[in-house]
């Protein structure tokens, strides 16, 4: 399975708006300075991501592209289908029809994958990698609930004697 620069640029410049984020829209210039990521390839991916509402643009002097949610409700996911990604690692994109027009003998393997795959990108928001950005930035790794990583059997009460 392959993720193509257009998925990976497009997600990197949601990225660079998010961290740059303010009151003042950013340029596709200062994201291609900062990224760089051709200026033309950029307006093809924002024109994308703009009719999928995903960012907004302000027109004029002091224009620029701005998030249209907030970082916690757009998901990497999001981004990646908004510029016409496919998450696909099977060879037939889905249609079964893999091997002399029938189901590859690892075809739901494959399918399965990109079923992980997809939900992984859903559940990342532009706010956790933004977040783990700047901590990585900062020397301090993020701070994660491992009590919701631990399965139902393990889970017990915090005691200040487990401490």
């Amino acid at each position: 399975m392959r993720l193509t620069t257009k998925g990976r640029f497009a997600v990197t410049a949601m990225a660079d708006i998010a961290m740059h984020r303010g009151t003042d829209p950013v340029t596709l210039g200062e994201i291609s300075a900062r990224q760089k990521i051709s200026v033309s390839y950029l307006e093809q991916l924002f024109g994308k991501m703009r009719r999928c509402g995903l960012v907004e643009s302000v027109r004029g002097p002091g224009g620029g592209y701005r998030l249209a949610r907030a970082m916690g409700q757009i998901a990497v996911a999001d981004i990646v289908l908004a510029v016409d990604e496919p998450i696909d690692a099977t060879r037939c994109g889905g249609k079964k029809n893999c091997r002399d027009d029938q189901k590859c003998i690892t075809h739901d393997l494959w399918a399965r994958l990109n079923e992980h795959v997809l939900n992984y990108l859903a559940a990342m928001t532009l706010k956790q990698l933004v977040d783990d950005q700047i901590a990585k930035q900062d020397g301090v790794a993020p701070l994660q609930n491992m009590r919701k990583t631990m399965p139902a059997h393990e889970l017990g009460p915090v005691t200040s004697q487990a401490i």
